[in-house]
């Protein structure tokens, strides 16, 4: 392994709700749209193809690497992003009544590997528990809202609790704790 393959990236990843109790054919439809909502709100943020990696595909969700560059800071994954998918799940799931798509998110950052086969990385295997703790579906199933948001710690302390413009720290509460290579992990999720 060598340091010409590190890169850090701002990790953003999602992972839709109950989609295996849906058909393949319902599967398909709310794949696309997932994967149109996401770029719609990347795209109002101003993150590019250029800002960030191709998608990688998770089946039934998305993981989304995103440079460092000034044109895609952090905070735009929590003041424009965020938001904006949660507003175009919402108008989905008003066209859509029969099929919603409700989704589970998470952002994180950290450095990344990159090998012939793909990335790996712990901070891609605490962005990833932190996707699928219990608390964070369990958010999801017992909300009415389609976006469950949990952001690391990391993420937490260096952007969310400065307040920056169109981030309310009040909105987010420290629930989630999950255990990576022997340590433990803590993750905020959004309430708003």
């Amino acid at each position: 392994m060598t340091l010409e393959n590190l890169r850090h990236r701002a990790i953003v990843a999602v992972d839709m709700e109950s989609s295996t109790t849906q058909t393949n054919p319902v599967k398909a439809r709310l794949r696309q749209a997932m994967y149109n909502m996401i770029d719609d709100a990347l795209r109002t943020a101003g993150i590019t193809q250029q800002h960030r990696d191709s998608f990688i595909d998770r089946g039934d969700g998305i993981l989304i690497l995103i440079h460092p560059t000034e044109k895609a800071p952090k905070t735009r994954l929590l003041d424009t992003v965020a938001p904006r998918l949660a507003a175009r799940l919402t108008a989905y799931a008003r066209r859509h009544p029969e099929e919603p798509c409700r989704l589970r998110a998470v952002v994180h950052a950290g450095e990344i590997h990159y090998d012939q086969d793909g990335c790996f990385g712990e901070s891609l295997d605490v962005a990833f528990r932190l996707l699928d703790a219990p608390a964070v579906k369990a958010q999801l199933l017992q909300s009415d809202k389609p976006l469950a948001l949990v952001v690391s710690d990391d993420i937490y302390q260096s952007i969310v609790r400065h307040r920056y413009p169109g981030i309310e720290e009040q909105t987010y509460r420290r629930n989630v704790s999950v255990r990576v290579g022997g340590r433990i992990h803590r993750g905020w999720m959004h309430n708003a």
